[in-house]
């Protein structure tokens, strides 16, 4: 990009900005280095962003914050956002108002949220491995948080009607607005010329805490590029998100995603840190992913009105293996489809891998999926001449959801999508992967044949309501591991082991 067109781009945020500051201003400064507080024993801080003028906002919960232990309370606007629920006889979807706020911090900072719809008798606060009880007091509830997390909060075990917290440590080094290597978006409500912005290669786009930018950002053929921020992206009409088109070493952190996700499309490189994303419309994959290699996702939270994580190979125009894909310290939540689903689609005509995936630490908050074809929290589906290869999943915690499986592995040829038939699944490691809850279905096995099979798949410390499943197990022997799990493995499964802690140690 020009130097003309960086300034511009520059000017125009902070014309956006001092419009902005004409209606509110920031309630606290970015942490600098040099900081008073900063050190060994930096003292609490809050920053908190207005929301701009002109951008949707939600009246549910009344929301303040403060420096723990006794700060001073700072209120906060709550962003409007969709969330969608398809209906099972129809097929239609709705889309339902939900509430988010976000901030920064450090230190310790207590939550005060009210239900202004009033009727509150109980208050939960996601994902439940946070160990977070909050105090209730008739429509108020009160948590703190020690660092920075994603959470939900629910009332009364509302799904749609929920407030989505979104925080971050503080910036410890933004750039300056005037950086000509920085494309910069300062507080307030900017649109995207054509409703997209190419970035080159060596660029910064920044979105400064209370910027909302309307388009798309597109890492198109670019190199060694990132955008970062505190800011929100929003898409206009159906064009949005964040692309990873064709792109190596694209590093994407810490911005909000509303209404559209992050796609890569042959991507070779890249780091999505801390990316939030919600999604409500038809097709709203939260991180969708096509023939890219060498990505981690690191820290993500998205809940989507399609599969949250997609993994495929070829499709379109989009062409070659998927491999080294790491996804860790997730929080999902799927309100359609599935929170993980890999190997739906690939080139029936040169088939490709997809191999040497990692999925660790996750929390999986919600799974809603009415079609059998389309089920499991996790889904390993290969399809279209795909071979899945080389899978470990490790310290995945799973809430009881609303409507689906915990698994679903199958060596498949769906017919609505696929060509031809996967190859396989082969060489699968699940540790320490638990379920607590009454409304999964059966999860399923199901190779295609004995030439399209699933192979070597292990399990380790599964633990479903609180019952280890190891083949070890006190059961009759005449039946399967799985039937104390109440799950289904057909013929054409081929070494399925289920080990506990101990006998997994003792094995290696």
């Amino acid at each position: 990009m020009s130097t003309d067109l960086t300034r511009r781009r520059t000017l125009q945020a902070a014309g956006a900005a001092a419009l902005a500051a004409g209606l509110s201003s920031l309630t606290a400064t970015t942490a600098h280095a040099g900081d008073p507080g900063e050190g060994d024993n930096p003292a609490p801080k809050l920053v908190t962003y207005p929301i701009p003028s002109g951008v949707a906002t939600q009246a549910s919960f009344k929301v303040r914050v403060r420096t723990a232990p006794d700060g001073e309370w700072q209120t906060l606007s709550c962003y409007g956002h969709g969330v969608k629920e398809i209906n099972a006889t129809t097929g239609s979807g709705k889309v339902w108002g939900s509430s988010m706020v976000y901030f920064d911090f450090r230190g310790s900072v207590e939550l005060e949220v009210t239900y202004l719809k009033g009727g509150t008798t109980k208050a939960r606060v996601r994902p439940d491995s946070y160990g977070i009880r909050p105090e209730l007091l008739g429509d108020t509830l009160r948590f703190t948080l020690d660092e920075p997390k994603d959470v939900v909060v629910q009332i009364n075990d509302e799904i749609f009607d929920c407030l989505h917290v979104i925080t971050n440590h503080i910036d410890p080094n933004p750039p300056s607005a005037d950086d000509p290597d920085v494309i910069y978006f300062g507080p307030g409500l900017h649109s995207l010329s054509g409703n997209i912005l190419y970035v080159p290669s060596g660029k910064t786009v920044y979105l400064a805490g209370g910027a909302v930018v309307i388009g798309q950002i597109s890492f198109k053929d670019a190199e060694k590029a990132r955008l970062r921020g505190r800011g929100v992206l929003v898409p206009r009409g159906t064009v949005g998100g964040v692309q990873l088109d064709h792109s190596k070493n694209i590093r994407v952190e810490e911005v909000i995603l509303l209404g559209n996700g992050l796609g890569c499309w042959e991507a070779d490189g890249g780091v999505v840190k801390k990316v939030r994303v919600f999604t409500w419309g038809q097709w709203g994959d939260g991180l969708p992913l096509y023939c890219s290699k060498n990505i981690t996702y690191d820290g993500c939270f998205v809940r989507s009105s399609d599969d949250s994580h997609s993994i495929y190979a070829h499709r379109g125009e989009l062409y070659g293996d998927t491999r080294n894909i790491t996804i860790v310290n997730a929080t999902l939540w799927a309100d359609v489809a599935h929170p993980i689903n890999i190997g739906t689609h690939g080139n029936s005509d040169a088939p490709e891998m997809i191999e040497n995936l990692v999925i660790k630490n996750v929390d999986i908050l919600d799974h809603r999926e009415p079609q059998m074809n389309y089920q499991g929290c996790i889904a390993l589906n290969a399809g279209d001449s795909n071979l899945i290869k080389n899978v470990r999943i490790e310290d995945v915690r799973v809430e009881d959801f609303r409507w689906g499986q915990l698994l679903n592995f199958r060596v498949m040829y769906n017919t609505t999508y696929n060509t031809s038939v996967g190859r396989g699944i082969e060489d699968v490691y699940i540790k320490n992967l638990t379920y607590t809850g009454t409304h999964a279905g059966p999860s399923l096995f199901l190779g295609y044949d004995a030439d399209h099979a699933i192979k070597n798949v292990t399990f380790e410390n599964l633990v479903v309501n609180g019952l280890v499943i190891a083949d070890s197990m006190r059961k009759p022997r005449w039946y399967k591991t799985t039937d104390m799990a109440q799950w289904y493995v057909n013929e054409h499964v081929q070494n399925l082991k289920f080990l506990t802690t101990a006998e997994a140690a003792a094995a290696s």
